[in-house]
C-alpha cells in the first residue's frame, strides 16, 4: 500500500532519500525514534477509531423505522 501511495505522488528512490536526509538533519538521530513512536501511536489510534466506526455502521440500528400512524377506515 505504501508503494502505491508513493507512486501516486511520483516519489522515486532519490526523492525518498532526500526526504530522509532532510528529516535526519532537522531532527537529529536521537529524536527520530521518538517521532516514529509518536507516529506509530497515532496510526494505531486512527486504525482503532476506524474499526469502531465500521462496527457501528455494521451493527443493526436500535431505532425502528417509522410506521404509518394513520388507520384506514
Amino acid at each position: 500500500m505504501t508503494l502505491g501511495i508513493l507512486l501516486i505522488f511520483g516519489l522515486g528512490t532519490s526523492e525518498l532519500l532526500l526526504i530522509a536526509l532532510a528529516i535526519l538533519l532537522i531532527f537529529g538521530p536521537k529524536k527520530i525514534p521518538e517521532l516514529m513512536k509518536g507516529f506509530g501511536k497515532g496510526v494505531k489510534s486512527f486504525k482503532e477509531g476506524m474499526e469502531g466506526i465500521e462496527e457501528e455502521l455494521k451493527k443493526p440500528s436500535d431505532k425502528t423505522p417509522p410506521t404509518d400512524q394513520t388507520e384506514k377506515k
